[in-house]
């Protein structure tokens, strides 16, 4: 049987499952600088929509920008649920967190559909005390 990577202790689990409710409440009410707030500052989001990494804060804030005008345009909210998340330490005081996100859609006027459902590789780290994305990797099950 192989060895289970080592989890981080439930204050820790407890504090990551806070920080994603902030950053994705931030996402989906369209508040990209405070979103990309939660990168560090030279973070990369690598969605699986894109070729390259979106990387750096200025960077990251513009697409949260473009795809809240894009929704905004769609007349359409996107909520973002984390879930099924591991969080396991590194020696160097990183943190990996692996999680399901469900995207869901709301239109305007009609009824909420499951728009995606996406896993999600973050490494976090602590600036200040404060935890914030390094490196994100997101990819999709029906995408090679």
């Amino acid at each position: 049987m192989a060895a289970l990577a080592p989890t981080a202790p439930a204050d820790v689990y407890a504090e990551v499952q806070h920080f994603y409710a902030r950053q994705m409440r931030d996402l989906d009410s369209g508040e990209a600088e405070s979103w990309a707030g939660t990168f560090t500052e030279d973070g990369a989001f690598k969605p699986p929509s894109l070729p390259e990494p979106v990387r750096g804060r200025p960077a990251l804030t513009e697409g949260a920008r473009q795809a809240a005008a894009g929704l905004a345009t769609a007349g359409e909210t996107h909520r973002h649920y984390v879930g099924m998340l591991t969080v396991t330490p590194a020696d160097d005081g990183s943190l990996t967190a692996e999680s399901l996100v469900s995207i869901v859609a709301v239109p305007r006027g009609g009824p909420a559909r499951l728009h995606l459902v996406c896993v999600c590789r973050d490494v976090l780290v602590r600036e200040a005390g404060e935890l914030l994305v390094k490196d994100r990797v997101v990819t999709r099950d029906d995408r090679p």
